[in-house]
């Protein structure tokens, strides 16, 4: 570690100058023994910092919160959420803090952000801390999404920080250095409404447009069209989700960004055999967050942005909610376009093909894949070895092979582009058992098999030899699989 380069940021306190109603001054905790686990190199310069500065001993109290460059206010922020349903009115950063807004290579404002950094008075009797392993699976999954061509928040550091944290065991703690286009949620809008003042919604809504969607500030109602441009990213970024057998796992409002990027990698995971009932929080026992509810989940989410919204709407109710329930109505299409454009590449069929001649094909795959609980990811790439004569190895995944020939036949009959394929079906993702192994070795003090797994997800299209246990389904011992939120 190079303690001789000291680091030089430039931090804006954008947020927390102009929303004071939200953002409440805090400073993280000093830590006993700061000790970096995983810096990521290329976004650090992307954002315009040294990465060799960010490791010497200033670099890690950086990384971590408790030196604050010049101009820069630390701050949690608050925000609402309806969390499984119920709606907690004063919800915000508990163990968070927004360190402030840096101006990456392209221009672009970004927040950098802490998790884990200490007790804020929104912690509501949580400790404020975060242990080694589930910041190293933000870190992983979100590098993983960001390759796979996912919107998602970004992992610039985890850092060890000498201390225990107290779950089902001691763990040892850790700070994950986040980075977003914002940390504007749904939530933060249902917080901003709740307080009754319209100035501080307006302002926070100028705030999101100027952030992310700049072109609508001329728009004639430039409120509505900002709804309706969080609609199709949302549903964009859901389809993606599907479309890679994605599981988040905690989709409060809370945690849905009106930039469209997935945020919080608490209790998530890849989808492994095909089953649209998948959960995999522990805590979801109703299966609300399950697979195939994310969808339907995300139109309810931003349904309550909607309500949120009314009063910049229009100022007649009734207006507002006509001109609201008809801006909603485009997700579902929006949706529909995008996973079946998605759904169509992973097959490797033309663009033009028609959604009749598609969707019969589709919709009987999905069917087989199901009834066999077949290993999504390993099934997809598999079947561009079929279009290119050599089926052997994705009817290996069948049992019912009568049904799958067939249903073959049918696909191949429609001149698949095994190329477009492997384009976009990947042949490593975080497979769950592999991010146990590497979060249990990592916590008992080895990084290998995590530096391993990251090599690997980090080229996601491209077949290497001697990683063949990283393109691999769990063994049968695994059981069944279930994350925390590491609270």
């Amino acid at each position: 570690m190079n303690a001789a380069v000291q680091p030089t940021v430039v931090l804006a306190g954008l947020f927390a100058r102009e929303f004071a109603e939200m953002a409440l001054p805090w400073q993280a905790e000093e830590v006993p023994n700061p000790r970096l686990l995983v810096l990521n190199e290329p976004l650090a310069t992307e954002l315009g910092l040294d990465p060799a500065s960010l490791q010497s001993s200033e670099g890690l109290r950086l990384l971590i919160g408790t030196l604050v460059p010049s101009g820069a206010t630390p701050v949690a922020q608050a925000y609402a959420g309806h969390q499984f349903g119920g709606y907690s009115p004063r919800l915000g950063d508990g163990r968070a803090l927004l360190l402030g807004e840096v101006t990456d290579a392209d221009g672009h404002l970004r927040d950098v952000h802490l998790k884990g950094s200490g007790r804020t008075p929104f912690a509501r009797g949580g400790d404020g801390l975060a242990a080694v392993g589930p910041m190293l699976r933000e870190y992983v999954v979100s590098e993983a999404m960001h390759v796979l061509g996912i919107p998602t928040t970004r992992s610039l550091a985890v850092t060890a920080t000498g201390r225990s944290v107290r779950r089902e065991t001691v763990l040892p703690g850790a700070v994950l250095t986040r980075v977003a286009s914002s940390h504007l949620r749904v939530g933060s809008f249902q917080y901003a409404a709740a307080t009754g003042d319209i100035n501080l919604l307006r302002r926070l809504a100028d705030h999101a447009i100027n952030r992310h969607y700049p072109s609508l500030a001329e728009a004639e109602r430039p409120y509505v069209a900002l709804f309706q441009a969080v609609v199709t990213a949302q549903a964009s970024l859901v389809a993606k989700w599907m479309l890679i057998g994605f599981v988040h796992g905690v989709m409060n409002t809370d945690n849905m960004t009106i930039s469209g990027e997935t945020i919080d990698y608490g209790p998530c995971a890849f989808m492994e055999a095909f089953d649209p009932a998948t959960v995999y929080s522990s805590i979801d026992e109703g299966g609300r967050y399950s697979y195939r509810n994310q969808p339907v989940v995300a139109e309810w989410n931003l349904a309550r942005l909607a309500e949120a919204l009314l009063p910049l709407f229009q100022d007649d109710q009734e207006q507002a909610i006509a001109l609201a329930v008809e801006s909603l109505g485009s997700f579902r299409h929006h949706y529909s376009a995008a996973w079946s454009a998605g759904m169509k590449a992973k097959l490797g069929l033309p663009v033009g093909l028609a959604s009749e001649v598609v969707s019969p094909v589709v919709d009987e795959l999905l069917t087989l894949l199901q009834e066999i609980h077949v290993d999504s990811t390993s099934f997809f790439r598999s079947l561009s070895g079929a279009a290119r004569g050599n089926a052997g190895p994705v009817r290996g995944l069948f049992l019912d092979l009568a049904a799958f020939d067939a249903w073959l036949k049918r696909w191949d009959a429609l001149h698949p582009d095994a190329d477009v394929m492997d384009r976009v079906n990947p042949v490593y993702i975080p497979r769950n058992h592999l991010v146990e192994e590497a979060l249990t070795a990592a916590t008992e003090g080895d990084l290998d098999p995590f530096k391993r797994l990251l090599d690997a997800v980090r080229t996601p299209y491209e077949e290497r030899p001697g990683l063949e246990r990283y393109a691999a389904p769990a063994p049968e011992n695994f059981g069944a699989y279930r994350t925390f939120c590491g609270t």
